[in-house]
């Protein structure tokens, strides 16, 4: 079995143990996630099974949250299960000036990893550091924020004072970290206290499964209808057709030329990722080439 499984991450696991809690309910060994979540989050964890596996590196791998802030708390760890640092006053924070700090936050940022990330130190990942009471220097990190909205504001003399917004940003962003950043250009300090995945790359939280749904297809023999097949998974790379008399050709890892080719796309940028297909089958992953002006492909990955 050979995919992707679109997985609703419940709070209270770990993403490893989403992945080895699949494993035991399928019998599949070859099993990996395409990006960590937190253990008290819940939402869209992509797992990849099988040969997909090898494929994970090429995916589509921006992210989409729904987080609530609550502000004048702040924590040591960024969310809601930390110690808290300080307390301040809200009573001067309105909607607007949130909604004027968020504009703040578009475009190209720089975070400091959290001690609770999975980044790692001399070869130690920060949250094993932080559970040992280690706090090490972090170097900055660029990520992409594309879209901050606030879509509500409980305010008005509310204490917790708090906010829901959406997050639409590049991999590596940590919603925490833009949490608290957030409170701190507010002057009153602020943490996250709810966080939702809602889509990981083109895989969107409408469309994934509980680990109850998961359990149950697997009684009934129909887990494959939870899976999407690699060609899927990759179908934002455009799809080169492979003549028959090329196929041994492709499946050795060999350059195509278009004598081999089927069928191709017409524009094709140098570099460009596509797939290599048979009639039947995803084969490989290649890469355009445009030297001496001749378009090839330069398989990348072999799948088959």
């Amino acid at each position: 079995m050979d995919g992707s499984i679109n997985i609703l991450k419940p709070p209270g696991m770990t993403s490893h143990d989403v992945v080895n809690y699949v494993r035991r309910l399928s019998g599949i060994k070859k099993a990996g996630h395409t990006g960590t979540l937190d253990p008290a989050a819940a939402g869209v964890l992509l797992l990849c099974v099988g040969r997909a596996t090898r494929v994970i590196e090429f995916l589509p791998d921006d992210k989409q949250y729904r987080a609530e802030i609550t502000f004048g708390v702040k924590t040591d760890t960024g969310d809601s299960f930390g110690e808290i640092i300080y307390t301040k006053d809200t009573m001067n924070i309105t909607s607007s000036l949130v909604e004027n700090v968020l504009s703040g936050f578009l475009g190209d940022i720089e975070q400091v990893p959290p001690m609770t990330s999975a980044v790692r130190h001399q070869g130690v990942k920060l949250y094993e550091l932080a559970r040992k009471g280690v706090v090490v220097e972090r170097k900055p990190r660029r990520v992409i924020i594309h879209a901050l909205n606030m879509i509500k504001w409980n305010g008005a003399g509310n204490h917790p004072l708090t906010a829901i917004i959406d997050v639409s940003c590049s991999a590596g962003t940590y919603i925490r970290t833009l949490c608290t950043d957030i409170g701190d250009s507010l002057g009153c300090g602020a943490h996250m206290s709810f966080l939702l995945r809602t889509r990981a790359g083109t895989f969107v939280i409408d469309r994934s499964y509980t680990l109850e749904e998961l359990a149950c297809l697997v009684r009934d023999g129909k887990l494959e209808q939870a899976v999407m097949s690699m060609d899927d998974m990759l179908k934002n790379m455009p799809a080169v057709f492979v003549k028959e008399s090329a196929a041994a050709s492709v499946r050795s890892g060999a350059q195509l030329y278009l004598p081999g080719v089927e069928n191709a796309p017409e524009r094709l940028s140098p570099g460009q990722m596509v797939r290599l297909r048979s009639s039947s089958e995803l084969m490989a992953l290649a890469a355009a080439d445009c030297t001496d002006g001749r378009i090839s492909f330069k398989p990348v990955k072999v799948l088959v």
